[in-house]
């Protein structure tokens, strides 16, 4: 049972607001139009346009790396509806939009959804975004397609949680539509595990520190930031899924088939195993 006076580590604005230079680097901002060609091959999706490769841009949003100003393409109301949960500052949302999809971008975090705001004001990108939890957003058959990337799957203490916000996701999704989830597989947790390591990023040294818990149900993850005169501490634990078990979860929420791979180009979910794409597709009726 849950305590209900105990605040849950995700819903904590500070903490993203802090950790969000660390998060964001030029990299994450660097693979995002491999990313959404990705998506947009998995949810087969037919409108595509492409407008060219996306900047790597500065930690927090800011148009990713693109000028204020530059020319934006607003969903023309008949081109495929995209899900982006838990969208965060809209790395993968904007992108999308730019694209021609009509996408709504939904986050508990006002602050990373204000940047998103500003960035796809800046770029003229007709954007929905919505401030809502995911086990509480639901639209039924409002989208053609649903994300969920960067690791932003099982922040729940309660697994029942996790089902919910698949169980939603496949409400809000039309027949024939998928859902994407992008996320560390256990078996790459195991694989690559290290007790701690540190690096500099940002104007910090990051110190960081894991520990399975539970079995390896869930991984603890102690981060600690030095620099700028400031020293910032957070420990957080998050659920880790097998490839089987998030298969499984997908399937007892109503989907079918469920595909898994090892990354974005689909290659298979074995030993070489980047991370873990695990796609959902909700059939039509019978």
């Amino acid at each position: 049972m849950k305590d209900a006076g105990k605040a849950e580590w995700w819903n904590d604005a500070e903490f993203w607001q802090q950790y969000a230079p660390i998060m964001f680097d030029s990299k994450r901002w660097g693979e995002v139009p491999a990313v959404v060609d990705s998506i947009t091959r998995l949810c087969r999706l037919d409108l595509y346009r492409d407008h060219g490769p996306v900047s790597a841009g500065g930690v927090g949003g800011k148009t990713g790396g693109k000028a204020c100003g530059a020319a934006g393409t607003p969903g023309d109301g008949e081109g495929p509806r995209i899900l982006d949960l838990c969208c965060g500052i809209g790395r993968i949302t904007l992108e999308l939009a730019r694209r021609g999809f009509i996408v709504t971008g939904v986050d508990i975090t006002n602050a990373y959804l204000e940047t998103a705001r500003e960035d796809a004001a800046c770029e003229n990108l007709d954007i929905e975004f919505i401030h809502a939890d995911g086990r509480r957003f639901r639209r039924p058959e409002g989208f053609d397609a649903a994300v969920n990337s960067y690791i932003s799957f099982g922040y729940f203490e309660d697994s029942g949680d996790d089902r919910l916000v698949a169980r939603n996701v496949w409400d809000s999704l039309k027949p024939g539509g998928a859902f994407i989830i992008e996320t560390l597989g256990k078996e790459i947790a195991v694989r690559d595990f290290t007790e701690g390591e540190w690096f500099e990023r940002a104007g910090y040294t990051v110190l960081t520190e894991y520990e399975p818990v539970d079995s390896w149900t869930r991984l603890r993850n102690r981060w600690i930031l030095i620099g700028k005169g400031t020293r910032i501490e957070k420990t957080f634990t998050q659920r880790l899924y097998a490839a089987s078990e998030l298969r499984q979860l997908l399937l007892e929420t109503g989907f079918s088939p469920v595909e898994i791979y090892g990354g974005w180009d689909e290659s298979p979910y074995d030993y070489r195993a980047e991370t873990l794409v695990v796609v959902g597709r909700k059939g039509y009726p019978s």
